[in-house]
């Protein structure tokens, strides 16, 4: 028996590092859609391309995770570890999901970046796929028993108050602009979409340090 449950939290593991390792792959896509084609004033082939390769990636996240929750609930875990993994895991999910409306955003609305607003987007895009890729270093480590969940946590954090900075700037300089205003509208709500990767980003960070500290007690 204790061999059996041995065997299933092996088992548990490698999907949850399965479901990390998606997770990044998804970022891979969506950070190719935005830094090699949206962030550019020209017209770029491989959108259609990136977007269908982050759809899958995020789809895949989301197989991972349901075949996660059954196998955790065929009495892998303790129940408070369950609904703790789960939840985890839901909030997780919500980023992938982000990097899938940001890009269908462009697509079905045919949005084109301004010019000037391409720095400060570009640099709002930067720090949150930054954030993206801490918070993925820390689920690691949080699942590896690793140190330095604090320190990762904490520089989620200051990222995404710059990234609540930029958004802020961004949105500002927009209406400043002599741009029509229908697409004013439009390119502010994609801003806030971006700056909802930090967000969701820096809410996981900190439930892990909840986790963190739970397993501590």
């Amino acid at each position: 028996m204790l061999s059996f449950l041995f065997r299933k939290e092996n088992r548990l593991m490698e999907l949850i590092f399965k479901y990390v390792e998606t997770l990044g792959r998804c970022r891979e896509s969506f950070a190719e859609a935005m830094q090699g084609c949206v962030l550019h004033e020209e017209i770029c082939q491989d959108f259609e391309f990136y977007l269908k390769q982050t759809h899958k990636h995020e789809s895949r996240a989301d197989d991972l995770r349901e075949e996660i929750n059954d196998l955790m609930y065929g009495d892998t875990l303790i129940p408070d570890s369950r609904g703790d993994i789960v939840e985890l895991l839901q909030e997780l999910d919500k980023i992938p999901h982000v990097f899938e409306i940001v890009l269908h955003m462009i697509q079905t609305q045919k949005l084109r970046l301004p010019g000037f607003l391409l720095p400060d987007i570009k640099e709002l895009i930067r720090i949150s796929l930054e954030c993206c890729d801490l918070v993925i270093s820390q689920v690691s480590a949080f699942f590896k028993k690793d140190a330095g969940l604090r320190a990762l946590s904490n520089t989620i954090d200051t990222n995404e108050s710059h990234c609540d900075h930029m958004e802020r700037k961004i949105i500002t300089g927009l209406f400043e602009s002599g741009l029509d205003p229908f697409q004013k509208i439009l390119i502010r709500d994609l801003v806030a979409q971006i700056g909802r990767i930090s967000d969701q980003a820096d809410r996981v960070s900190k439930f892990i340090n909840i986790l963190s500290m739970k397993r501590r007690v």
